[in-house]
């Protein structure tokens, strides 16, 4: 029997728990798909969850596996699963995780049809950052009278966040690094530079227009005061407390959650018509996620960083993924405001 690789830790802590062990290709029970997975996305939440932050939330059985995103192929199908075939693309999300793996089981309403045109890569991430961004927008019902402020606008959420509610009609300034402002100003984004001075130079992009409404995308409630002293309506500020209530909700949502395989359908058409352009900024082979993990933790990452399970590698280029990941390639910070991390 072939076997294949998985993720798992045994115990609470950092990067020193993390085991890469090997795996038989499951079976799937009758209501059950076996996907074979080409993509898998990383999310900070995960990290959390690993280190222990959330055990008030979400109570975990050791030895746990890592993972909520993925798109692949159908390995196998249980006996009930008539609407998809073995070789067809999928993506989804594992309702108890173990996405980081060759092989994940997950309910058969857990997954949906990948979108012919979208990439492994987009696919693979989609899930925990996309319904977390859609679900915040939509609470808030944006519009063309809306201007919004979007902290950490270039992370793996909150460049999302923009998209979306530029689709809705609003305006939206975006506060972020000054080496992400291009970035922003291509998905239609004001950017703003954090740091002293930063409530003057979002009322002077304004120009004018009241601020209605505020996402607050770091950890900590750092931008509290901020959202106050610009007048956002205290039910129109989303806390960062409120963000990761939704991620945890979306990262264990059960394999019948409707409204999220509802709102992955709507982001994958959304991908599909070129409205969300979705940014994957650090690609890694499965044998480097500890060091892929480290990337992220550094919270510098532009949109999503994911592992490639089967990546083709000739070898030639086996130390770049060490020595020059993706969020060092990048223009030169600007003069001005001091530059400071993105959150996801």
């Amino acid at each position: 029997m072939r076997t294949g690789n998985a993720v798992q830790y045994a115990r609470y802590g950092g990067f020193d728990v993390v085991e890469v062990v090997p795996q038989e290709r499951p079976k799937p029970g009758p209501d059950e798909i076996v996907v074979e997975v080409s993509v898998a996305g990383l999310n900070h939440i995960e990290r959390f969850l690993r280190e222990g932050r959330l055990q008030d939330s979400i109570e975990l059985d050791f030895p746990a596996r890592q993972g909520v995103d993925f798109a692949g192929v159908v390995a196998a199908r249980g006996s009930d699963v008539r609407d998809l075939k073995v070789g067809d693309e999928v993506m989804g999300h594992a309702p108890h995780g173990g996405s980081h793996a060759t092989w994940v089981t997950v309910p058969r309403s857990a997954a949906i049809k990948k979108p012919s045109t979208m990439s492994f890569e987009v696919a693979g991430s989609l899930y925990l950052a996309g319904c977390t961004a859609l679900s915040l927008i939509r609470s808030l019902r944006l519009g063309p009278q809306d201007t919004v402020v979007i902290s950490a606008a270039a992370g793996g959420v909150g460049h999302i966040e923009c998209q979306l509610a530029k689709e809705a009609g609003a305006t939206v300034i975006g506060l972020g690094s000054p080496r992400n402002h291009d970035a922003l100003r291509q998905i239609g984004v004001l950017p703003v530079a954090y740091g002293e001075g930063e409530e003057d130079r979002i009322r002077e992009i304004a120009d004018g227009r009241p601020i209605t409404a505020f996402i607050d995308n770091r950890e900590h409630g750092e931008n509290n005061e901020l959202a106050r002293r610009l007048g956002v309506d205290e039910k129109r500020f989303i806390t960062s407390e409120q963000r990761g209530e939704l991620e945890i909700r979306f990262l264990r949502a059960p394999g019948d959650d409707t409204e999220a395989m509802e709102m992955l359908t709507t982001l994958g058409d959304l991908v599909q018509r070129h409205k969300v352009q979705f940014i994957i900024s650090g690609y890694y082979p499965f044998e480097y996620i500890v060091d892929a993990y480290e990337d992220l933790a550094e919270m510098h990452s532009r949109g999503k960083v994911v592992v490639g399970m089967q990546p083709v590698e000739t070898g030639a280029r086996l130390h770049w993924y060490k020595s020059e990941k993706s969020r060092d390639l990048r223009d030169p910070v600007s003069s001005g405001a001091p530059a400071r991390p993105e959150a996801q």
